[in-house]
């Protein structure tokens, strides 16, 4: 998937990632202010989160519960400074539980990712719309 979209079609571009990601565990790679956060309030829509999806910058993960009794975890790792810091938060837990995994700044915990994943990239264009990449 590599398409280019407006926030109108935010809800369109959520279902489709939802559709061909064969992972629970998507990692959001782009620049401040690209829309990832935005991405995942979406993608928190779709799934039928009862919760209302926030930023974790500060708590480093929210946990969110969904109306098919699923759990999404929303993950900011943008202010770590040590991969210990998310060991400290018990980071295996989470992503080996067969739970919904939604990683902003999956780069400052490289390491610690697994395997199977999605890597979403998001950049921002010279008209306002967005790019989004699956790989």
């Amino acid at each position: 998937m590599n398409k280019n979209y407006s926030i109108e079609d935010l809800n369109l571009v959520a279902k489709e990632i939802l559709a061909r990601t064969k992972s629970k565990t998507l990692l959001f790679y782009g620049d401040m202010g690209t829309g990832k956060t935005t991405l995942i309030k979406e993608l928190c829509k779709e799934l039928r989160v009862e919760d209302v999806a926030h930023s974790p910058t500060f708590s480093l993960v929210n946990e969110y519960h969904t109306t098919k009794n699923e759990i999404v975890y929303h993950f900011d790792f943008y202010r770590i400074e040590d991969e210990n810091e998310a060991y400290d938060i018990g980071i295996e837990d989470y992503f080996y539980s067969d739970a919904w995994c939604f990683i902003e700044w999956p780069q400052n915990i490289e390491n610690l990712l697994p395997l199977e994943s999605t890597e979403i990239y998001l950049s921002v264009l010279e008209n306002g719309q967005r790019n989004i990449q699956l790989k």
